[in-house]
């Protein structure tokens, strides 16, 4: 492969082009999938979630409830 004045590019390393479209999904907030984001919407969920991935599947998952303090329930708290 070359560049319009003939010069070639340097060829790109296995896997490149998915790690960089890996990186995009990440900064651009794309890791769930539309039926579990529709999910944790209709539940109201609020929280975080934790994936640990290993080899390029899922080891392990959790979440934690409550992390983020909603408005109404503030009140609650004090």
């Amino acid at each position: 492969m070359s560049d319009p004045a003939g010069a070639p590019f340097p060829e790109e390393p296995a896997g490149s082009r998915e790690f960089l479209e890996f990186r995009r999904k990440v900064c651009e907030s794309e890791m769930l999938s539309a039926a579990m984001e529709r999910l944790l919407h209709a539940i109201g969920f609020s929280g975080r979630l934790s994936i640990v991935i290993q080899n390029g599947r899922v080891l392990k998952s959790g979440y934690e409830e409550g992390y983020f303090c909603r408005r109404k329930d503030r009140s609650l708290l004090s």
